[in-house]
This record gives C-alpha cells, sequence and structure tokens, in this order.
C-alpha cells in the first residue's frame, strides 16, 4: 500500500513538471519530435527514438614528403530512421581550406590548399561517377536506389587531400610533426528533428557526428610515431623491442614513463625499420578519429587506475617544453579528479593523448593544445578544459555546430570546478575572471546579450564566444548554487544517462534536469536562456531598525544569479550571508530581504564572486 501510494505522489508531480515544461519556447522542429514520441517532454528519448550509426573501415597513408593524405574506407551505415533516404549527405570540414570556401575569419596564404579529390565512391557496389572539384564541407549525392528504412548500405570512397601548411585544429605543426583531424570523409547526421546536417563548416562553429565504430590503419614512413583515437591494436609491429617494452610498462604503471627521447627519435631507434609502418588502432561508439605523427617529438606514458578500468596517459611535445612535460601528470589528475568528483562519471574511453600544437582543440581521446611554458596555471587550465570535453560532447554526443553551449559551456564550468581544486579557490576564480568573464560583461555591446538559446551557428565574433563559453557556464554555476550540490549532482546524472551515446537538444537538457531535480525550472530556464538578460545588480535601499537590516536589490541585468551580503558592523567585524539565485524565482525584478544583524551596522555590499557585476557603483550602502 505504502509502495502504491508513493508510486501515485511521484506520478502527481512528475506530470506536474511536464505540464509546466510547456511554458517554454520551442520550435516547430522539435515540437513535432514530440509529437513523432523521438523525445519526450520528461526529457527522456522518446518510445520511438532512433539514430543511425557506421563503421568505418579506414586505411589511410600520410606522405611527408609530398604532404599528401590519401585513403579508402568501407562505411557500412545502418539507416535506423522510419524514413527511406533518397540521398546522401558527404560532410568534409577540410575542404575549408578551399580558396572558395565560405570561412568565418581571414586566413593565411599557406592555409589554403586545393581540397579533397574524390577518386571513387561506390554504393554497394555500384560506381557513382563524381567531380569534387566544386565540393564544398558538406555535399549532397542523390542515390540511384534509397536506403529503405531499418536497412544498411555500403558506401566505398577513394581520396586524396594536401595538409595546410598552416596549423589550426589540423594541419602541419612543423615540419616533421602533422595533426590530422577530419581527415576522412564521412556520412553526415541524419537525426529525427532536422532530418540530414547540411550545415558548412566555416572554421569556427564546432562538428556534430554521429557515434561509430571505426577501425583505422595509417600508414606512414619509418622513424614516424603515429598517436591516435582509440586503443592501439599493434605496437609489437611497428616499435622496436626496447620502445615497445616501455610502452607496455606504461599501461600498468602510475610513474610518468619516457617512451621515446629525443636521441632516440633522431638515432632511429624508436620504430620499425621497414619503409613504411602501418600503424592500427580501433574505437568503438564514438563521433569522431584523428590521429597526429612525428618524427622527432618525444613521447611520455603513463596510466591511471579508475574504478572499472586502467586508462593509458599520453604526451607527444618538442623536447624541453616546460609545460608538456608535466603533461602526462596533469592529465591523469583531471582523468581521474572527473571521474569522481564533477561531472562524478568514470571517464568512458580506453585512452587520452594530448599532442603540443596551436588549437586549444578537443578530439576524441586527444588534445591538441598550444604551449604555454612560462604559465603553469594557464597551461593547466588549457588541459583542464580540454579533457572535460570528454563528457561534453564525445559521451552526450551534443550538436555543437548548433548549440556550442551544450560542450564548451560546461567545459568551462569544469575547468573553474577542477581549477579551484587545483589552485586553490581564490586563484582559481580570479584566473576565471579574468580569462573568462571580464571580457563579456565590461563590453555593452548589443551583440553580447544575445539569448543563449540563439543557434551558435547564426552567431559571430564575441557574441558567439561568450554564448558558448562564459555565459552558459555560469547558467549550469547558478544552477548548482540554487539546487545544491546533492540535488545538482543527481540532475545531471539523470540528464547524462538519458542521454549518454545520444543527441540531446537543449530542450531534452531542460525537461531531463526538470524531471531529475523534481522541480519545475522553467522560470530558470526562461531567465537565462531565452532572455537578452546580463548581470548588474543594484542595492537600491538600506535601512537598520534595531538589529533587523532591511535591503531591497533591483535585479537590472536580469539574470537569476546568486550573491552575498556583506555585512561590516562599526567595530570591524564582518558577516556574510549567502542568497541561492532561488531570491529571484518569484520576481526577477526586485528582492527584499530582512536580516538579522548582530550589532550596528556602518556598511552593506553586494558581492557576486564570479558573477562580475556590470556597474559595481551601486552595489555598496554606507549607513
Amino acid at each position: 500500500m505504502k509502495i502504491k501510494i508513493l508510486f501515485s505522489l511521484v506520478y502527481i508531480v512528475v506530470c506536474n513538471i511536464f505540464l509546466h515544461a510547456q511554458e517554454l519556447y520551442t520550435p516547430r522542429h522539435i515540437k513535432q519530435a514530440y509529437k513523432n514520441e523521438t523525445r519526450s517532454l520528461t526529457g527522456a528519448p522518446g518510445a520511438k527514438y532512433w539514430q543511425n550509426r557506421a563503421q568505418y573501415h579506414i586505411q589511410v597513408t600520410v606522405n611527408p614528403e609530398t604532404k599528401i593524405v590519401s585513403g579508402k574506407e568501407r562505411i557500412q551505415y545502418e539507416n535506423n530512421s522510419p524514413n527511406a533516404l533518397k540521398d546522401l549527405v558527404i560532410h568534409f570540414a577540410n575542404n575549408v581550406h578551399k580558396p572558395t570556401a565560405a570561412r568565418a575569419a581571414d586566413v593565411s596564404t599557406d592555409f589554403l590548399t586545393s581540397g579533397l579529390k574524390l577518386k571513387s565512391f561506390k554504393v554497394d557496389n555500384k560506381v557513382y561517377v563524381i567531380d569534387s572539384k566544386d565540393w564544398t564541407t558538406a555535399n549532397r549525392i542523390k542515390l540511384n536506389k534509397p536506403v529503405d528504412p531499418k536497412s544498411s548500405v555500403t558506401v566505398e570512397m577513394e581520396w586524396e587531400y594536401p595538409l595546410s601548411l598552416s596549423s589550426d585544429r589540423e594541419g602541419q605543426i612543423d615540419p616533421g610533426t602533422y595533426f590530422c583531424a577530419y581527415a576522412y570523409p564521412r556520412i553526415a547526421v541524419y537525426d529525427d528533428y532536422n532530418g540530414w546536417d547540411v550545415l558548412e563548416h566555416n572554421g569556427r562553429q564546432e562538428f556534430y557526428n554521429d557515434f561509430n565504430d571505426y577501425k583505422v590503419e595509417i600508414r606512414v614512413p619509418k622513424n614516424y610515431v603515429v598517436w591516435a583515437t582509440g586503443s592501439f591494436l599493434n605496437p609489437e609491429e611497428v616499435l622496436q623491442p626496447e620502445i615497445l617494452d616501455r610502452f607496455k610498462k606504461s599501461l600498468i604503471s602510475d610513474q610518468v614513463i619516457t617512451v621515446a627521447d629525443l636521441k632516440e627519435m633522431e638515432t632511429q631507434k624508436v620504430t620499425k625499420q621497414h619503409d613504411w609502418n602501418i600503424w592500427k588502432f580501433e574505437a568503438d561508439h564514438i563521433v569522431d578519429f584523428c590521429f597526429a605523427l612525428s618524427d622527432h617529438y618525444v613521447w611520455d606514458a603513463s596510466s591511471v587506475q579508475l574504478k572499472s578500468k586502467r586508462v593509458s596517459v599520453q604526451a607527444a611535445y618538442l623536447n624541453g617544453t616546460k609545460d608538456f612535460e608535466q603533461y602526462v601528470g596533469w592529465e591523469r589528475y583531471c582523468i581521474d579528479w572527473f571521474s569522481k568528483n564533477w561531472p562524478g562519471v568514470e571517464y568512458p574511453f580506453p585512452t587520452m593523448t594530448a599532442i603540443q600544437g596551436f588549437a586549444d582543440m578537443e578530439y576524441p581521446m586527444m588534445v591538441n593544445d598550444s604551449s604555454v611554458p612560462d604559465n603553469l596555471m594557464d597551461a593547466r587550465q588549457t588541459v583542464d578544459h580540454e579533457i572535460a570535453h570528454t563528457y561534453f560532447p564525445f559521451y552526450m554526443g551534443t550538436n555543437e555546430t548548433r548549440y556550442a553551449f551544450m560542450d564548451e559551456g560546461w567545459a568551462t564550468a569544469l575547468e573553474l570546478l577542477i581549477g579551484m581544486d587545483e589552485n586553490g579557490e581564490e586563484a582559481a576564480k580570479q584566473l576565471f575572471k579574468e580569462f573568462r568573464v571580464k571580457g563579456w560583461i565590461q563590453d555593452p555591446a548589443t551583440e553580447q546579450d544575445q539569448p543563449l538559446i540563439s543557434l551558435s551557428s547564426q552567431l559571430s565574433g564575441k557574441g558567439y564566444g561568450n554564448n558558448a563559453y562564459i555565459k552558459s557556464a555560469l547558467s549550469y554555476l547558478a544552477l548548482k548554487d540554487y539546487l545544491g550540490d546533492e540535488a545538482f549532482r543527481k540532475a545531471l546524472h539523470h540528464y547524462m544517462e538519458n542521454w549518454n551515446g545520444k543527441h540531446p537538444t537543449p530542450w531534452d537538457y531542460f525537461y531531463s534536469f526538470n524531471t531529475g531535480s523534481g522541480k519545475n525550472l522553467n522560470w530558470f530556464w526562461n531567465n537565462w536562456y531565452f532572455s537578452n538578460h546580463y548581470i548588474d545588480l543594484k542595492l537600491s535601499k538600506v535601512s537598520q531598525k534595531n538589529k533587523t537590516i532591511s535591503l531591497e536589490i533591483e535585479n537590472n541585468g536580469g539574470f537569476a544569479i546568486p550573491f552575498d551580503v556583506i555585512l561590516t558592523y562599526v567595530d570591524g567585524e564582518k558577516e556574510k550571508i549567502h542568497f541561492t539565485p532561488q531570491v529571484w524565482e518569484s520576481n526577477q525584478a526586485v528582492t527584499t530581504l530582512k536580516l538579522k544583524a548582530k550589532a550596528k551596522v556602518k556598511e552593506v555590499v553586494l558581492d557576486n564572486d564570479i558573477f562580475m557585476d556590470y556597474n559595481s557603483d551601486d552595489n555598496r550602502v554606507t549607513l
């Protein structure tokens, strides 16, 4: 009987949340997904949710002399949708290097290349004659025969393209070192709310890919070491015995091991001395695959024991680079900390490798980071941020292209949380304010205050950057403060369990948190995501009667933020009282507070901490 009553109460509470959930603005294609039952107002995938996937078998050759990457691939593509696919969309982000490509920023001449040359294309062994000369980053191919619902098709391609001589997210890092990201043509996402993803890549926005399985063979000349996404399958075939022994020891060691030093790289004592070596890697249920190669980078490795597995941790960098000499230790710490603290979900993959480059960019199981040798705190913040992306977007499969705040915002929030543990709360918050918050809040330009829900693909410049990173990070941290750590963790894990390995939209996030927290948070979502707000509190009225302090605080900026009230008594003693965003739940324009004072107060100050105030001059009143 008690169980039945409990279930009934839960049902009533959840139904009430769902009714209120309809108060949020919802675009037509998301409403259609609810109608089609692929998504639900509980935030969970709907009863008829589906997503497509593929198995990629790729053989690629990198020729450092010609700077040409060539390859062939076989894709077994599964159409799990209820629709017959009359065409395929092929993405190749590297075509952003073509002179005719639409780009978000100016580039150097060295950035430009001729792009992809498609040598052959077959679907179920039927040859398609395709001229890729005018291909962009997203290309639609009309099929001779549709791919039926709940069926699969085999796509085969041969291709080549030149590496860019100007490295950013990919290309030549230095003569002899190359980062190969977005290194193969892929089938775009076909999903339940947008259909084919046909957005062009412009060099600024990021990516949206299906969860696929990869088996990749990378053919490079002798003396080039390859690091890649996934598990390294054939070290015995490509490494000399002493190097192999060290690498294997690193897989079970907590100590940082120099797998290959500069002298060994220079004297050809690292790889097998065949003219060409083939390095083999495998990764399952992952949204992308990338790799790097170098003939002179040094190679460090270790591993970290988690609850269910030991994770291989590696770094490759220019000899003597002071921050990268610390990288393996930092990576180990990150992986362990994120697994045990925030988000508190075990690192989901078998490896993590950091490559010294220029991108400060995340990839599945890899990061490409610039060096900051004279500021180790800054350097460590970078690796914290990029490894945090393991969860968002690689564990969750978010649409970074359209909703960058769903991955960059989380990584930025996690960067602060781990930074407070690594550097102390005061130093981490100061770095966060200087590096993240100040540039946004002190700039009153219109583009700074675009609603967070705005499509990232429609934003540019600072409007894109601040929505993607700092405003969204502050929204997550404000929500954490509002719910408290226990309830926030419960809601976060509910969201992550709902959408791990799937493709959540912002509304799936909103409603998952509503359900997971047991609260109607729509007031909070409307305040932070569907408004043009910023941060600006004003301490408009202060009075003291006996031991009661009355405060009126106006929320001129509009965002529902936490803040502290600091009372300074006539004897110099200070008292800090914290208020969560709950104070704005009933009235987001103004709040009146009555506080119990210990004695006569001479000054009252509002302190927003990391939620920096646009105009802090009106946050102080002297009595």
